[in-house]
């Protein structure tokens, strides 16, 4: 048995954020199901935002985010948003952080989507690849000890209280019984869900479906972010900082179609907004083989494409062929961030003693129905830091509970179980299926019907899943096993997802249904909150906090 004060499952921006915090009076443990530096946080390329300059405020960015989340982000806890970002960009700058500079050395800003203002800190188009970096520097000087390529398998409750968890060390081949005073969940998205997606391979919603199973409630699971840029073919995210730069949305017509649809705003209205005016222009019969737009920076000029997004422009040659200094991109939408998530409080505290959750897994809900540009990124620095405080003080006053080694026991059979199973059916058909189902029926348009057709075939999969067999016996490196392990994860939220979509009979955010197109805010200013209650889904609703700003019509 391991034993630590605190375990932060998930080494990406928001759990290194809490591990490094927490370690500071702690004796905290990272488990990561790969190298920190390969969690997805690197590919966040477009921003992160704060209010640094005289000209704006912290009125402004919270209006912003209120007024992007369509009115169900929790007011209470974007003003800590809001209000703790300038010191968290601050701290990072003196631990390292390279930001872009103005001419007269400040720190750059650039405007993303849904902002009233630039304010967006960035460091050219890889602003969370150089974060990760940064914050694995400061992990590894920490007194943090880092389980690289663990897989939690299940969270330990006992007498209402997390009390640890049982990990797959996958380079050993063995299982190990994690004892600690508290968890804490950071495990980013479920984007493998849908076919087209900008998200990891890694990024199967492992943390949101091991919660789920010890009776940590879910939120908002109907709210699914669609990224309006990303390349066709692949789906790579291709920044938001590409239109704020000054990109250009083009139909086969060369039309820059934003004007119809946002005048004001243009390509940096909100990212639900573009992605179902892009939808709109392909399914019209004005996009490029009934299937992308084109996005265009060859007005830049190669120094200013070289500066800005070189990333973008390597992408881009490597996986579309496409010189954009000359050529204009390939773009369509594609799943890219979970609003909902672990429901918390504000600091990152679940119904469940112990239990802990922060960055994209959880829905303290900062983004309620739409994420701006530039939000998630500060999410996980700023409730990093926060839930890293946190816990510490949690667990000034928390003991170690016992734990049975027969937690130990039991996972072990049940894998064996898994391995040694019989049947005919295959994880990456099955995967494969349900990722095309929420795709194509659960997508950036929704219907009634169709998602209660998705709904009837999720189900099936669930069933079929329970005969899918695993051709390696062996236990080292067993990444068949990992792979149905992820399945069954996906096959649980892609569940909530469809059910959350189907009873909000409205269009709110980046839940848009087709049957019910205009706001409900008598009937659905609230929260979707999903229970497990005897193996079957309970669906209760939570009210949204409102401080300063009621709602309003959203328009741009």
């Amino acid at each position: 048995m391991i034993y630590h004060d605190v375990i932060v499952i998930g080494a990406g921006l928001a759990g290194m954020r809490a591990a490094i915090e927490a370690s500071k009076s702690a004796d905290v443990g990272i488990i990561s199901k790969v190298y920190p530096t390969r969690s997805h946080s690197g590919a966040a390329q477009g921003g992160i935002n704060a209010v640094l300059h005289p000209g704006d405020t912290f009125d402004s960015h919270i209006f912003d985010t209120v007024k992007g989340s369509d009115y169900l982000g929790d007011q209470n806890a974007i003003e800590v948003l809001c209000k703790e970002a300038p010191e968290n960009i601050y701290e990072i700058e003196h631990m390292g952080a390279i930001f872009s500079r103005t001419d007269d050395g400040k720190i750059a800003q650039r405007e993303l989507g849904g902002a009233s203002f630039p304010r967006a800190c960035f460091f050219g188009d890889l602003t969370g690849h150089t974060l990760l970096h940064l914050l694995y520097e400061q992990l590894l000087k920490s007194n943090v000890k880092i389980y690289n390529e663990w897989f939690v398998t299940k969270l330990i409750k006992e007498n209402g209280r997390c009390t640890g968890a049982i990990c797959y060390n996958i380079q050993k081949g063995n299982f190990e019984l994690l004892k600690a005073k508290a968890i804490v969940l950071a495990t980013g998205g479920y984007g493998r869900a849908f076919a087209r997606t900008t998200n990891a391979h890694i990024n199967t919603g492992d943390g949101m479906a091991l919660a789920y199973e010890i009776g940590a409630p879910l939120a908002d699971m109907e709210f699914v972010q669609f990224h309006p840029t990303t390349l066709f073919g692949t789906n790579i995210l291709v920044s938001e900082g590409v239109r704020g730069e000054g990109g250009y949305l083009k139909n086969n017509k060369g039309e820059r179609f934003m004007e119809r649809y946002v005048p004001s705003k243009m390509e940096l209205a909100p990212r639900d907004v573009v992605s179902r005016c892009i939808q709109i222009e392909v399914r019209e019969g004005r996009g490029f083989e009934n299937e992308y737009v084109h996005l265009d920076v060859t007005h830049f000029g190669e120094a200013k494409v070289n500066e800005k997004i070189p990333q973008v422009k390597e992408l881009a040659r490597k996986f579309a062929g496409v010189d954009i200094v000359k050529e204009q991109m390939p773009v369509q939408p594609a799943q890219h961030y979970s609003m909902g998530g672990i429901r918390t409080n504000i600091w990152g505290e679940t119904n469940i003693k112990g239990l802990f959750a922060v960055g994209e897994c959880a829905c303290v809900s900062v983004h309620g129905a739409n994420r701006l540009g530039g939000n998630s990124l500060l999410e996980t620095v700023v409730y990093g830091r926060r839930i890293g405080r946190k816990v510490a003080e949690y667990i000034a006053s928390a003991e170690f509970q016992k734990i049975s080694e027969s937690h130990l026991k039991d996972e072990e059979k049940r894998i064996k179980k898994l391995i040694d199973r019989k049947g005919k059916e295959s994880n990456s058909v099955i995967r494969k299926e349900l990722s095309e189902i929420l795709t194509f029926k659960v997508g950036v348009f929704r219907v009634g019907n169709e998602i209660e057709e998705a709904l009837n075939e999720i189900k099936k999969l669930q069933d079929r899943a329970e005969r899918v067999s695993i051709q390696d016996k062996e236990l080292v490196y067993n990444t068949q096993l990992t792979s149905v392990l992820e399945m069954e994860f996906l096959l649980t939220l892609s569940e909530i997802i469809a059910l959350g979509a189907l009873n909000r009979k409205e269009s709110r955010g980046a839940h848009y249904r087709n049957d019910y197109p205009e706001r409900d805010d008598a009937k659905w200013l609230k929260h979707t909150i999903v229970t497990k209650k005897d193996d079957s889904i309970k669906i209760s609703y939570e009210d949204v906090s409102i401080t300063k700003y009621q709602p309003q019509k959203r328009v741009y």
